[in-house]
């Protein structure tokens, strides 16, 4: 879900987080499984807990974007952030976050959850592209212990 949110806000630029986040929820049923599908029927609403965690990973990513990206612009040598596709940069956004600001997550979940969304979502690329760049900001952000 924060994946989708993130994707969704280039489109929105200049709009506040709030109302991106209010028409996000308003305008989109998904199931409440672990891939979030979005639907047409009547579904039950998303768990409020879903939801919760969702929106603040998007307010992480969001409150600290310039670090985060200036981060990624320093891992990703060949990639200009504005180059990537949409979608890895959201998803190395969001990992990025997780990595830098949730030293309560292992960097090896956030890593292989990245990959796997990664598959799901991105291109035959995407997998090994976030991974390297996931890698080496682990690597600058989280002890050999954690």
């Amino acid at each position: 879900m924060a994946l989708k949110v993130l994707y969704s806000l280039a489109d929105h630029e200049g709009g506040s987080l709030e109302h991106v986040l209010m028409d996000f929820w308003k305008n989109f049923q998904f199931r409440n499984d672990v891939l979030g599908e979005a639907v047409d029927d009547e579904t039950p609403p998303i768990k409020p807990e879903v939801r919760h965690f969702a929106e603040r990973l998007v307010c992480g990513v969001a409150e600290n974007l310039e670090r985060i990206d200036r981060e990624l612009n320093s891992y990703s040598t060949n990639w200009a952030l504005d180059r990537m596709a949409r979608v890895d940069l959201a998803l190395l956004r969001l990992a990025a976050y997780e990595l830098i600001f949730c030293p309560d997550v292992p960097h090896n979940v956030v890593i292989n959850e990245a990959i796997e969304i990664g598959k799901r979502f991105g291109t035959e690329e995407t997998p090994a592209f976030i991974n390297g760049i996931l890698d080496h900001l682990a690597q600058q952000h989280r002890t050999a212990s954690t």
